[in-house]
């Protein structure tokens, strides 16, 4: 009775319910590529650019919406544009001016956002505008799944070329400079994977939640490892069991999966503060005691 009662709460639901199995395969396939780009925003003191670009798609995503209803195709091509357009024209700006990159990107966020809040309000409903804002995980289609999948799977691909230089970029963009590693155009490389992964995510969490599995378990991973190859793996882990208990969450209490999700990593997050051998707090207590001794 035990075996049978786990297996009804453990596995029974994606059993049973083709939605259920559709929202894990998709949430899996970004658990694989959006956390190690959270780790690489991470390193480089830009964890709030993911953020700045999942509202700056907004307004594509509101113009697709309005030309073709809640077509994926439509808002995603919207999207990609307006995530373009933010993140390349930030950096075009801060290089045209010499300005910084991160203020040019809070302009262009803020515009951005109040043009996709407005272009929305002027057409959608309640159901439209919590579709467009928090996402529908459990109503993931079969063209946003391939969609999902073959952004995971573009972002692995390009990321194994590009990880030295990205990591070289990180820790000594003097000897990049001074080598000749194009750290420019990586960087402009890396601002794209980011906006195709928060246009993936945003199929299934919305605009206000599209960056939780990319930067909730690339910080809690901080907690558990020094390497940039081991950040990147505690925090696909990290992302990949958040994604399931969070769907096991949402389905057996009655909560919006997106949220479940986010909330489930948070508690990873949580938990790594509190007891992560790298600079956890029971740790650093454990360790002052040990010395005090």
């Amino acid at each position: 009775m035990f075996d049978l009662s786990l297996h009804d709460l453990l596995w029974a639901p994606f059993a049973e319910f083709g939605f259920l199995r559709r929202a894990l395969v998709g949430c899996l396939a970004l658990s694989l590529a959006a956390p190690p780009l959270g780790v690489f925003l991470m390193l480089r003191r830009m964890s709030l650019t993911a953020d700045v670009l999942a509202h700056g798609i907004l307004p594509g995503i509101a113009a697709g919406f309005l030309v073709a209803g809640l077509s994926v195709t439509a808002m995603s091509i919207g999207g990609l544009v307006a995530g373009l357009v933010v993140a390349l024209g930030a950096g075009a700006i801060s290089r045209a001016t010499n300005g910084r990159e991160d203020a040019a990107l809070a302009a262009l966020y803020l515009v951005a956002l109040a043009l996709g809040v407005t272009l929305i309000s002027t057409r959608a409903g309640s159901v439209e505008l919590s579709h467009l804002l928090f996402g529908s995980v459990l109503g993931v289609d079969d063209p946003a799944l391939f969609m999902m999948a073959g952004i995971a799977s573009l972002t692995l691909v390009v990321l194994a070329f590009a990880w030295r230089p990205l990591v070289l970029e990180c820790f000594d963009p003097g000897f990049a400079a001074a080598a000749r590693a194009r750290g420019g155009l990586w960087h402009m490389v890396f601002l794209g994977l980011l906006v195709l992964n928060v246009l993936a995510a945003f199929q299934a969490l919305g605009t206000l939640m599209a960056v939780g599995l990319m930067m909730l378990p690339a910080v809690a991973a901080r907690y558990w490892a020094r390497s940039v190859g081991g950040l990147a793996y505690v925090a696909a882990a990290v992302a990949l069991v958040s994604s399931y208990l969070g769907l096991l969450l949402s389905y057996h209490v009655d909560l919006p999966s997106g949220p479940a999700i986010v909330l489930v990593s948070g508690g990873f997050w949580v938990v790594s503060v509190l007891c992560g051998p790298v600079d956890g707090l029971l740790f650093r207590f454990v360790r002052r005691a040990h010395l005090a001794g």
